[in-house]
């Protein structure tokens, strides 16, 4: 066999499903050759063109499609009722370990790009690059380090507080230097901190924030925001982050959506990533109908105004595990969004809200992430649990 083929594989499939917006090829398949997507279209097609000799994978009634992205991870938590305190409990080397299984888990659902925002000793940045060098299992990992909080903030026992601007300063270049991915600053309070701030509070002023996204500028970085409370969304959208996390638009006295935020949020072209875990039915029970109800029809709000949703599971909180990503997707289903919208905020409009221009869509040139699972997710969501084949940057595991 000639050796230009060896790392060639052909693979067909009832549907190749090529994004966005649902596009799919009947009777479908994709040429892999080491890393990267060669060819997309019908098996018929590629089978004429491609040679005799290079391996076929034929899956009978599944669907090929983009390798999914999870936008929100914290693979040093470990979804348990205290992560806060395993955290700080774990020493380093067993913390890794933990990781790593952890980063296993998502490649195992069909997970090829997840985004870390926020671990201790910067260990996500090593397991990216074990990952990226194939000694360790796992999807595409970016990492933001240690995010940015006042002191006794929101996550500050992940190292990243930070009182004046000079602090700012400093703990950005600390970032950029160790490799970060992207900066993540906390910008309201949050429900995971013991005696931090209320998840409607600020943390940063403005200004800040603005000095926070200039300064990951001028190191090549984007930010990405945790902001639960209204006016810390409102700050944020003026100060220029890429991406809103969680978006809940707290208040003291409940839920306070504000359409002009949003008109702003679409005009600055900030990607929103509401971050549900899939034990979602419980946390709408536990919230109450009168509350439920309040945040899906913010959410529906946002929909119909034309924000862009990213996919992201907040795995590692508590009750929000690393295997089930779908359950994530579920949710967004039950507020009335299309299959191939919810498709579409998993992997290409995630791609472009992360500044990843080799993924999210099935087309010659881009990076060898994708997936084969049994059935039609367009049709039913649950075919992304029946997952067949993963592919991550050419790498094959079957399952």
């Amino acid at each position: 066999m000639r050796k230009d083929i060896v790392n060639k594989v052909l693979i067909s499939a009832d549907r190749v499903l090529t994004g966005p917006g649902g596009r799919t090829i009947r009777d479908g398949a994709v040429l892999v050759e080491a890393d990267v997507i060669t060819a997309v279209g019908t098996e018929a097609e590629l089978a004429a063109i491609v040679e005799p000799a290079v391996r076929r994978l034929r899956c009978p009634g599944a669907t090929v499609l983009p390798g999914l992205i999870d936008c929100h991870v914290h693979l040093a938590f470990d979804a348990g009722p205290d992560p806060v305190g395993a955290v700080a409990r774990a020493a380093p080397d067993a913390l890794a370990a933990a990781m790593a299984d952890r980063a296993a888990q998502f490649l195992d659902a069909g997970v090829t790009t997840v985004r870390d925002l926020g671990d201790r000793d910067a260990l996500a940045l090593a397991l990216r690059e074990a990952i990226a060098s194939g000694t360790a299992p796992g999807p595409r990992v970016l990492a933001a380090a240690a995010p940015l909080t006042p002191p006794g903030g929101h996550c500050g026992f992940l190292g990243g507080e930070v009182t004046t601007d000079d602090d700012i300063r400093k703990q950005i270049a600390r970032n950029a230097a160790a490799g970060a991915d992207l900066i993540k600053v906390m910008a309201s309070g949050g429900a995971l901190t013991p005696g931090g701030p209320r998840m409607w509070e600020s943390q940063f002023t403005r200004a800040q924030l603005r000095l926070i996204v200039e300064e990951a500028a001028g190191h090549g970085l984007e930010v990405a925001a945790h902001a639960h409370g209204t006016d810390a969304i409102a700050d944020c959208v003026d100060a220029g982050v890429r991406t809103l996390e969680h978006c809940s638009w707290r208040t003291a006295d409940g839920v306070t959506y504000d359409p002009e935020i949003t008109r702003r949020i679409i005009a600055n072209d900030v990607s929103v990533c509401r971050c549900v875990s899939g034990d979602w039915q419980l946390f709408l029970q536990q919230l109450g109908p009168e509350r439920a109800e309040s945040m899906a029809r913010v959410i529906r709000d946002m929909r119909e105004a034309g924000v862009r949703f990213i996919a992201g599971t907040d795995a590692g909180v508590p009750g929000a595990r690393f295997g089930d990503y779908v359950g994530m997707l579920e949710f967004f289903a039950s507020l009335g969004f299309t299959h191939a919208e919810i498709l579409d905020m998993a992997t290409v409009n995630a791609a472009r809200a992360l500044g990843l221009t080799d993924t999210g869509t099935l087309r010659p040139g881009m990076r060898a992430d994708l997936l084969v699972v049994d059935g039609d997710p367009l049709h039913e969501l649950d075919a992304l649990r029946r997952v067949r084949h993963v592919v991550a940057n050419g790498r094959h595991k079957a399952l």
